[in-house]
C-alpha cells in the first residue's frame, strides 16, 4: 500500500469576516466566508474549494479513462454547480452537477461512443473525490456526448 500525503497551511486573523490564507503545494490563496453567507467574499472559500475538488477529480478521471481506453479524443471540458441548502442557519452541501461535455473525433465508431456513455459514468465513482463525500452529498450528471 502507498499513502499519498498532501499538506496545508492556514492562517486566519480573527473573526468570522476577517481573511484568511492557504497554501497547499501549487494552491496559495486568500480564504473568506462568501458574499451569499455575509461574508468579505476575498479569494476563495470551502464551498468553492470542495466543489473545485470534486470537479477537477472527475474531470481528470474521466481524461484518464478515455486514454487507457484509446478513444479518439477531440474535446473535453466541464462546468460544475454545487448545491448548499441553508435550513435555519445551518448550512449544508447538498449537491453537485457535473456537466462534462465531450466530442470524439469524427472518425469515432459507435462502440466507441458507447464506451464513451459508459466511461462518463465509471468515473465519477472512481474519482477520489467524489468516493469520499460519498453519502453525504449528491453527485448528478448531465452529459453533453458527441462525435464531430
Amino acid at each position: 500500500m502507498a499513502i499519498h500525503e498532501f499538506t496545508l497551511e492556514a492562517t486566519w486573523p480573527g473573526g468570522r469576516n476577517e481573511v484568511g490564507e492557504i497554501k497547499a503545494g501549487n494552491l496559495k490563496t486568500e480564504i473568506s466566508i462568501p458574499p451569499e453567507m455575509d461574508g468579505p467574499g476575498i479569494g476563495t472559500n470551502p464551498d468553492e474549494m470542495l466543489l473545485g475538488a470534486a470537479a477537477t477529480c472527475y474531470l481528470i478521471t474521466v481524461a484518464a479513462m478515455i486514454e487507457r481506453a484509446q478513444l479518439p479524443l477531440k474535446h473535453i471540458s466541464l462546468s460544475s454547480v454545487g448545491e448548499v441548502d441553508v435550513t435555519n442557519g445551518v448550512f449544508t452541501y447538498i449537491k453537485i452537477t457535473h456537466k462534462p461535455v465531450v466530442k470524439l473525433q469524427e472518425n469515432a465508431t459507435e462502440k466507441q461512443f458507447n464506451q464513451l456513455e459508459k466511461i462518463i459514468y465509471q468515473a465519477e465513482s472512481s474519482c477520489m473525490i467524489s468516493r469520499a463525500i460519498k453519502g453525504n452529498v449528491e453527485i448528478a450528471l448531465e452529459e453533453k456526448l458527441s462525435i464531430g
